[in-house]
């Protein structure tokens, strides 16, 4: 039987026009912004600049409404965007657009129904014992509910916003025009590379036959093992836009905070390892690296694995120059770092040497946890605000602009996503010693 709660969510918009409909109240409400901003600071005998017009908590709550009500690739945009480029925002908008990271308004029952439908038929409802129409989690592409086979099977069912998939690429440009409009990019922010592969990226995601492939491939990579859980795919109820799974339940890992110092330097190894095995060893990196991934079992103390719709897989010779990086910070070996790194693409042979030193002191300083002869404890580390400064010293360098190759990003954000969750654990973990069985 299943539960019919009232329905109180937000319809996705799911036309074209539609979409961009709410992109133009968002543009007028910018707009109405920035003039009562300029009356208030005139009245106060200022003489505003547009930038500081802008530039406003007030439209960086307006940029978070709407595009947490679009959903979306127009909502994955902006939580790109938060984490790629919320080092160079003030800190009251980077804050303000982080909400996106977190949460999404749900659609109606009418929505989940009518999506669910179109997937499985309108039969669907005899396969099921329960089926709970309150979401359990609401994100950017999707929204999550549990629900209960006629065989007693529990699953997890992430079922997808309408118009996801047919609105990706003009969400991107639309947003990424808005938020240049708005202000809350810095106009010498070069997002180009960045949005290119965002739409790339956004496909795959939305393709939920693809994320079930990699979530049975990830399954089988770790069978046997007794530290992580992969929720279990059902093929039969999974289409390009429902997701069916295996329901895994456990404690956020964040929430972990409270427990023993050798249960949170246990799951912070587990994670800082398998993320050396997913490039050297399967060269297959789930790149997301928001904490709602990842779940604890108390009870079996495993690390359970949620969410595999970013995955990207990493050609091997591209491994092999990361391998080659690693290495170098490790044993000093300047000139191997430099060769890799220029394979790479983060510079090529005409960049100045200052700035490749540059680039070369990053590496050497985001693998700090390698070269530390036992447990790195990175609650005490301030390892994140030096990498952040050192990296916009260099982004300020008017003569070196180089974007890097969209795989290395992704490597990026996951490697910086684990470190900020060890630090967030406050865990101690010999990186060097798990970066040894693996290099």
């Amino acid at each position: 039987m299943t539960s019919t709660p009232r329905d109180n969510g937000t319809a996705v918009p799911a036309g074209r026009w539609s979409r961009m409909a709410r992109l133009g109240t968002l543009a007028t409400g910018i707009a109405g912004g920035m003039l009562a901003e300029g009356a208030r600071q005139l009245a106060q005998g200022k003489r505003p600049a547009m930038g500081d017009l802008l530039l406003t908590p007030a439209n960086a709550h307006r940029v978070a409404e709407q595009l947490s009500r679009l959903r979306g690739a127009a909502m994955k945009v902006g939580q790109l965007l938060s984490m790629d480029a919320g080092n160079l925002l003030p800190p009251e908008i980077a804050a303000i657009l982080a909400r996106l990271r977190e949460d999404a308004t749900p659609m109606p029952m009418s929505q989940v129904v009518a999506v669910v439908d179109a997937g499985w038929g309108e039969g669907w409802r005899h396969q099921f014992r329960q089926f709970s129409f309150t979401p359990v989690a609401a994100a950017s592409i999707g929204q999550v509910h549990f629900a209960q086979l006629k065989d007693g099977r529990h699953v997890a069912i992430k079922i997808q916003y309408p118009g996801v998939r047919q609105s990706i690429d003009s969400d991107v440009d639309n947003v990424a025009g808005l938020l240049r409009l708005s202000g809350l990019l810095p106009a010498t922010l070069d997002i180009a590379p960045l949005l290119a592969d965002a739409k790339r990226q956004l496909h795959d995601e939305a393709d939920y036959l693809c994320e079930g492939a990699y979530m049975t491939r990830y399954g089988e990579l770790l069978a046997g093992e007794s530290d992580y859980a992969v929720p279990a795919l059902v093929p039969e109820l999974t289409s390009a836009s429902v997701l069916t799974m295996t329901r895994m339940d456990g404690v956020p890992v964040e929430s972990m905070t409270g427990a023993t110092q050798e249960v949170r330097d246990r799951i912070a190894s587990l994670l800082i390892g398998l993320l050396l095995r997913e490039l050297f060893e399967f060269q297959l990196i789930q790149t997301d690296p928001n904490f709602a991934n990842y779940r604890y079992d108390t009870a079996s103390r495993q690390v359970i694995l949620l969410d595999f719709g970013a995955t990207r897989e990493y050609p091997a010779g591209l491994v092999t120059r990361f391998r080659a990086i690693l290495r170098g910070a490790i044993d000093g070996d300047h000139a191997a770092m430099d060769e890799a790194a220029c394979a790479i693409g983060y510079y090529d042979d005409q960049t100045a040497a200052h700035h490749r030193q540059a680039v070369l002191a990053l590496f050497v300083q985001a693998c700090e946890p390698l070269r530390t002869d036992g447990p790195y404890d990175f609650g005490q580390s301030d390892l994140p605000s030096r990498i952040r400064d050192a990296g916009l010293a260099l982004g300020r360098e008017r003569d070196f602009w180089h974007t890097p190759p969209t795989d290395a990003l992704f490597l990026h954000r996951k490697l910086g996503g684990i470190y900020l969750l060890a630090a967030r654990l406050g865990a101690r973990v010999d990186v060097a010693a798990l970066a040894r069985g693996i290099l």
